[in-house]
């Protein structure tokens, strides 16, 4: 950098300057190498000086490398003559650092390159050739500013006049800023103003109508329920938004416009769940078209079963909760916390039933709502698939109606699986061996119920119901089977056996433990209920969603029945007490007629509950004896402990009915039941060794073989005293029952009761009729029988109940044997003198002493007959075995003859004779029992000794007594003591296989 001072003559834009002028120049850019161009040089030098401030001259102001340059100095230097290669070798011969920066400070340069030791001579030298470098330099640059000297004045008055240019365009730019002021105040303001200001008006309003539109949509919307209306406004307006998304309002609202949208799916999902309890067909409609708007058909159909799921939870849980904290009689909040399975552990049994009814009542509910969503998905699946103008299908909607309707299907199962482990955990959380029956019953019913509900939902055979179910079950019906055959031991033991009247037509069916049979009806039901029994019989052609699709509950329904079966029963009695019906028969005599609802009331008190309507005294005294019917010659002979026996049966037969995978045990136990009262009535009226020697086999094999089992498999032969028995300690004696005994109030030794024949007649032709309503049931046993089991009940009819009419020989038997003395008639034929010799006119004074026994026996036998019906196969019975005895006992007494000759065996005819034709007058049973017995045994007195021998083979009916009285009275004086011999050896040959 080369800084050059200037003396001249100022130009005309610095006339005020002062001379001689010191003019700083810089020329960063100036080359004296190059040779630049002079004017260039000579206008940046003068503009640089222009735009200076004046300095005055001084040296001490003055750089190192400053130039002084005066006018004479310049003229002088463009005067001196120089080689301008000499010149232009100086100028190059100038190091390179002058031409540096302005920072460059040349004395510093020049002072450092001074050697340690200075030289005058060398310093002179050095000076002189700065100063020639100075001069060239100098003389380069005032030649350069001479040269272009006329080109700088005509630049200056270029410039000069471009200033005035300017001043004048500074002056017309500040006029017109001033007038376009005035007239942006006046126009632009005033006028394009207002239309910028009615546009925007205009826009601000139809926002403000839609945004008045958005803010009333959506405060309408939780209570309309308009789901789809503000989702499609929703959509509109993020669609809208979505355009203008480059606003940065816009952008803003459509961010809350998406959280809104998120707030209509939050409650769109609360509406959904608000359909698995409570289904409406037009809040469905509208939930299902707002998730097609948004796109998640299948979504929601996820949703769907999971709130299904959650409901089934949270319904039972809330039905247990409530019941578990009334019963707790505190709102402790323990409960509240606990698992359902253990909750349902906290269910009182006075509360289980109403639990278990309101539990599957709730739970129907929600499987109805399933059912009606699974209806309108079916149905609009149809209207969609119908072909219409206009509409067309895509595929995603196929694959949608496809998804919903598989996982509908499949969640059919699931539910049903979920109601079921609900269930289940409630059926196992309580132990329900100490219920009542008839309590057992309804949770069978109710759950058979469930079970018919779960079939119709899906088509399920419900295994898990039918599994708890039937645990449960069995271990109530071991305990209370157990408990019913103590208890029927304790009414036998306590029965006196004593006439049970019951009406003349009475049939099992009109017991209401065999309603459910529904067999028949009480004649007492009134048309208005008959009618409503055969709709409610074509209702049940109907399934049960069907049935109950808009109102009503199959549970609810259900318990109502049972309950106005119960009250027709005992509506139809008509008594509050059993003194009314006392009185009621005081009022007739035995032979007159008896109401039909006092029989009723026979039948059905054994129930145990009173009767909910009663009828006055004196309506049933004013009643005509044409409106009653007791015919005791047709009335079944029973007792309250048969009546009993056939009550239990019909129990165990409900709970066969309802619960089939334990019919065979049920019906196990029904056999044992049979067996037991069966073995009491022989135990008690039958059982005599003595008279079971008579050989009259009066005990068949089979009856004893079924006597034989019983003993063995059902009594307890070991037990001792009262508490023995079931409850005994012996692991194999908990299915045994002590034998009975006989009540002490029944008394069997009096002749004047014929030895207790009407309580025997009462056991015997109860066990007959028990026999006859098994068979009658046998139909029905059969049919809940598993077919694996079948042979069981065949054997049991076969050799069991078959047998219960050949208990009426030995125990008649007993009562023939002591009726009538036939010790007595065997003194008196012993007294008789049969080697008479002539034919005697007169029959024997035992004939009518034997007579006379008969006929105090039709006179006893009568006086019976008064309190004790006396059926006529019971009749035969007796009349059999006592003309049987007595045809015996002539025979025995024959056969104690020590000599007889023709007259005496003639005579014994003509007794036997006039014995047949009283006896005929006396009895109609024919024909007569025994009779050829005797006849043939006084016709062998004519046999000759080879006839002799041929009857002693053929007829072993004799014994060998008489056989051997045949041959040593009647042949004894025919034949030779070896012929003799002979027949008596054939006899005992004959009598030897018996020993």
């Amino acid at each position: 950098m080369i800084n050059i001072f200037l003396f001249s003559s100022p130009p005309p834009l610095v006339n005020a300057l002062p001379l001689p002028l010191l003019v700083p120049c810089s020329l960063p850019h100036l080359s004296l190498r190059t040779n630049p161009s002079p004017f260039s040089f000579v206008l940046k030098l003068l503009w640089n000086s222009c735009s200076s401030n004046p300095i005055s001259p001084s040296f001490t102001d003055l750089s190192p490398g400053s130039l002084l340059i005066y006018p004479e100095e310049l003229r002088e230097l463009r005067e001196q003559p120089i080689d301008p290669q000499a010149e232009q070798e100086i100028i190059d011969s100038i190091e390179e650092v002058y031409f540096s920066n302005d920072s460059f400070d040349m004395v510093q340069h020049e002072l450092e390159k001074l050697p340690p030791e200075l030289n005058l001579q060398e310093l002179e030298e050095y000076r002189d050739k700065l100063k020639r470098q100075q001069a060239a330099v100098s003389k380069k640059v005032a030649d350069l500013i001479l040269e272009k000297q006329p080109a700088y004045v005509k630049e200056l008055e270029r410039v000069t006049a471009l200033q005035t240019n300017l001043q004048l365009a500074a002056v017309i730019c500040t006029n017109a800023r001033r007038q376009l002021s005035v007239a942006k105040e006046g126009f632009t303001e005033a006028s394009l103003g207002l239309l910028a200001n009615q546009r925007r008006r205009q826009l601000l309003t139809g926002l403000l109508k839609s945004l008045r539109t958005i803010k009333t949509l959506v405060k309408l919307t939780p209570m309309e329920e308009d789901y789809p209306g503000a989702i499609q406004l929703c959509l509109e307006c993020q669609k809208a938004a979505s355009t203008f998304k480059h606003y940065s309002c816009i952008s803003e609202l459509n961010s809350k416009l998406q959280d809104t949208l998120e707030q209509i799916e939050e409650q769109l999902d609360v509406a959904l769940s608000k359909t698995c309890k409570h289904f409406d067909v037009s809040h469905y409609t509208k939930v299902q078209l707002a998730y097609t708007l948004l796109g998640k058909t299948q979504t929601a159909m996820d949703q769907l079963h999971m709130h299904f799921t959650q409901a089934i939870h949270n319904t039972v849980f809330q039905v247990v909760l409530g019941y578990v904290e009334l019963c707790a009689g505190n709102a402790d909040t323990k409960f509240q916390k606990m698992q359902y399975k253990d909750l349902c552990t906290h269910i009182t049994p006075d509360s289980y039933i109403p639990c278990l009814t309101d539990l599957c009542k709730a739970l129907w509910e929600v499987m109805l709502s399933y059912h009606h969503t699974m209806q309108w998905h079916e149905e609009h699946d149809k209207q969609e698939t119908t072909p219409t103008p206009g509409k067309s299908f895509t595929c995603s909607l196929a694959v949608d109606r496809s998804y919903v309707k598989k996982k509908l299907e499949h969640g059919l199962t699931r539910i049903w699986q979920d109601v079921q482990l609900k269930v289940k955990a409630y059926i196992l959380g309580t132990d329900m061996s100490n219920f009542k029956y008839d309590d057992f019953i309804v949770v069978l019913d109710v759950i058979s119920r469930l079970m018919q509900v779960g079939e119709e939902f899906c088509g399920s055979k419900s295994e898990v119901l039918q599994e708890s179910i039937k645990r449960q079950s069995v271990n109530y019906f071991k305990n209370y089977h157990r408990a019913r055959l103590e208890e029927l031991r304790m009414f036998l033991e306590n029965e006196t056996w004593e006439l049970c009247p019951v009406k003349s037509n009475f049939n099992i069916a009109q017991l209401h433990e065999f309603k459910f049979m529904g067999q028949c009806r009480s004649p007492s039901v009134s048309p208005s209920r008959q009618a409503a029994s055969l709709s409610s019989s074509a209702q049940e052609e109907l399934s049960l969603f069907q049935q109950y699709q808009r109102e009503g509950n199959p549970f609810e329904m259900h318990m109502e029945h049972k309950e106005e079966e119960t009250e027709d029963v005992l509506a139809s009695n008509g008594y509050e007490s059993d003194e009314l019906e006392k009185s009621v028969y005081q009022d007739y005599d035995s032979d007159s007629d008896v109401p039909e609802e006092l029989k009723q009331d026979y039948v059905d008190e054994q129930t145990g509950d009173a009767p909910l309507k009663s009828v006055p005294r004196e309506t049933m005294r004013t009643k005509k004896k044409s409106d009653y019917n007791l015919n005791k010659t047709n009335a079944p002979i029973l007792t309250n402990t048969t009546l009993n026996v056939i009550r239990l049966v019909g129990k165990y037969m409900q709970m066969m009915n309802i619960l089939k995978p334990i019919a065979f045990d049920v019906i196990h136990c029904v056999s044992q039941l049979f067996d037991y009262y069966l073995y009491a009535v022989y135990t008690f009226f039958g059982r005599n060794d003595m008279y079971e020697s008579s050989g009259l086999g009066l005990i068949s094999s089979r009856l004893r073989t079924t006597l034989n089992r019983i003993q063995e498999s059902l009594i307890d032969m070991e037990a001792v005293g009262e508490n023995a028995g079931v409850h005994g300690p012996a692991e194999d004696r908990k299915e045994k029952v002590p034998s009975p005994h006989l009540s002490q109030l029944v008394v069997l030794t009096n002749s004047g009761t014929l030895y207790g024949l009407a309580q025997r007649v009462v056991a015997t032709e109860s066990l007959v009729f028990l026999a006859e309503q098994f068979e009658s049931l046998q139909s029905h046993l059969d049919a809940m029988m598993p077919a694996a089991k079948k042979p069981f009940l065949q054997q049991f009819y076969s050799q069991t109940v078959s047998t219960a009419s050949e208990l009426r020989k030995p125990i008649y038997w007993i009562v023939a044997a002591k009726a009538i003395d036939y010790e007595q008639m065997l003194l008196m034929m012993a007294g008789v003198k049969w080697d008479i010799r002539e034919i005697m006119s007169q029959h024997n004074v035992y004939v009518d002493v034997l007579l006379k026994e008969f006929e105090q026996f039709n006179k006893r036998l009568g006086e019976v007959s008064r309190h004790v019906r006396i059926p006529l196969p019971v009749s035969n019975v007796l009349w059999e075995h006592c003309i049987r005895l007595a045809n015996r006992t002539l025979v025995e007494g024959y056969a104690n003859v020590k000599k007889c000759s023709n007259e005496g065996r003639a005579l014994m005819q003509l007794d036997f004779q006039q014995f047949l034709m009283k006896l005929e007058k006396l009895t109609d049973l024919r024909p007569i029992p025994d009779k050829e017995f005797v006849e043939t045994y006084i016709k062998a007195y004519y046999l000759t000794e080879n006839d002799m021998e041929q009857f002693i083979k053929n007829h072993r009916e004799y014994s060998m007594k008489q056989l051997a009285n045949l041959v040593n009275v009647c042949l004894g004086s025919h034949i030779n003591k070896k012929a003799r011999q002979k027949l008596l050896a054939a006899i005992d040959d004959i009598d030897r296989p018996k020993r």
